[in-house]
């Protein structure tokens, strides 16, 4: 994307409404095309936020590694128009935390990493990382930089919409 297409489709997000169960309008319209376009909706688009839009937004927030909120803020704009993950932290060997823990997640589902989810950037994740970045004609340098978000967000996994409730 040039930086002028970048500007562009910045400003447009600046501009887009918060949407939520219940909005309508042509930015629903819009969502729901987006949202199209990636596979993740497929109802006739009516302009109406409705508990399937909202099954569907946070089905992709989820896989954009976005709090599942159902809520389509900023954030969830700009990574429906990157088809990105946004706002990751860039992950490195002496890592740790919950963004950690969400790589070793995702690296398991597609069998780079057989070691405990456990949060820590050590050794055993480093290697999964630069096989797993490898696999995807990514540079392996073992750091988890936007790029390898972008590639662990195409990795499928198992979407509990009440994960939040147990």
């Amino acid at each position: 994307m040039s930086p002028t297409t970048q500007m562009k489709s910045t400003q447009a997000i600046g501009n887009k409404p918060q949407l939520q169960l219940g909005s309508q309008g042509k930015a629903v319209l819009e969502l729901e095309q987006l949202l199209t376009k990636l596979q993740l909706y497929r109802h006739p688009a009516k302009g109406i936020f409705n508990q399937a839009v909202q099954f569907s937004v946070k089905l992709f927030q989820f896989r954009f590694f976005l709090s599942p909120d159902g809520i389509v803020g900023p954030l969830t704009w700009q990574a429906l128009y990157t088809e990105a993950p946004v706002n990751m932290p860039v992950l490195r060997f002496g890592s740790s935390g919950q963004a950690v823990a969400t790589v070793q997640e995702v690296l398991k589902m597609s069998q780079h990493y057989g070691g405990k989810i456990d949060g820590d950037f050590a050794t055993l994740t480093e290697k999964a990382v630069r096989a797993f970045q490898k696999s995807f004609g990514i540079e392996a340098d073992g750091i988890v930089n936007q790029e390898t978000w972008t590639a662990l967000s195409q990795i499928p996994r198992g979407y509990d919409p009440n994960w939040f409730l147990t």
